[in-house]
């Protein structure tokens, strides 16, 4: 479940370029394009740009190289001509990346134009709320206190945690144990040491928890139609606390 030392540095490597696909979609104008267009954007920039491999592409059945989770689609959106960015919207964008073997994972909820103030503050929250979680970690901590961290920030502001999605560990395999929950109590689960690697990505719902899957077998929604956001880094247990391998430049943690 630990990684060697030169194992997490193929795992920052492979971050560093996922942090850069990231870089590529913050200087986009996102209102008027299709989700499609920025998968088949980000699927040649890894391959081509970056020499890399879009992880997703192939996982499970999977055909894209990214999730395109719209307003109050929670998670695994598929990306469509058919679907365009409109002034207003809020969307996830959840990218996998493969380099010389490993796998990094990291996802951006992009405000598209003016979006509405209540839109804005949830997008807010679940970016702090992630922060809160990658705090937590440290050797001799436990899940539960990345969890519960997660969890109080979130309750805090009104919003609820989808209960039914983790976070995972992440390796030369995209899902490695451990699962990462993100609500739980403090002081309980598995503890953490020093070289294990896993993802933190808390997906808040402005409404209820509750989520439902549709006929496509991937697209989750949130029950009743609330928005929802999410956020995401992959995240190493140092000797001191936590390294963000997929940490974006000028990226600062929100206090």
């Amino acid at each position: 479940m630990t990684k060697r030392p030169e194992e997490v540095a193929l795992l920052a490597a492979a971050g560093k370029l996922l942090a850069d696909v990231f870089a590529r979609l913050d200087g986009l104008s996102l209102a008027g394009m299709s989700t499609m267009q920025v998968n088949d954007l980000v699927d040649d920039f890894i391959v081509h740009t970056l020499g890399a491999r879009p992880a997703s592409k192939g996982q499970y059945g999977y055909a894209f190289a990214l999730n395109a989770s719209r307003n109050d689609v929670v998670c695994h959106g598929l990306p469509s001509p058919a679907e365009v960015l409109r002034d207003g919207d809020i969307v996830n964008f959840d990218i996998t990346l493969e380099k010389d073997g490993y796998i990094a994972d990291s996802s951006k909820t992009y405000l598209v134009g003016d979006v509405a103030p209540e839109a804005a503050r949830l997008v807010r929250v679940t970016y702090e709320a992630m922060w809160q979680g990658i705090r937590a970690v440290r050797p001799g901590a436990r899940l539960g206190d990345v969890g519960h961290a997660i969890e109080r920030h979130a309750t805090r502001h009104g919003y609820a945690v989808v209960r039914e999605y983790c976070g995972h560990g992440i390796g030369r395999e995209m899902h490695e144990p451990p699962q990462v929950l993100h609500w739980g109590r403090p002081r309980t689960g598995l503890v953490l040491r020093e070289g294990m690697v896993f993802t933190i990505e808390p997906m808040l719902n402005a409404g209820r928890h509750a989520v439902r899957t549709e006929d496509d077998g991937w697209t989750v929604r949130t029950c009743d139609g609330a928005l929802s956001a999410q956020f995401e880094h992959t995240v190493a247990v140092t000797r001191t606390g936590a390294r963000v391998l997929t940490l974006r430049a000028g990226e600062t943690a929100p206090r």
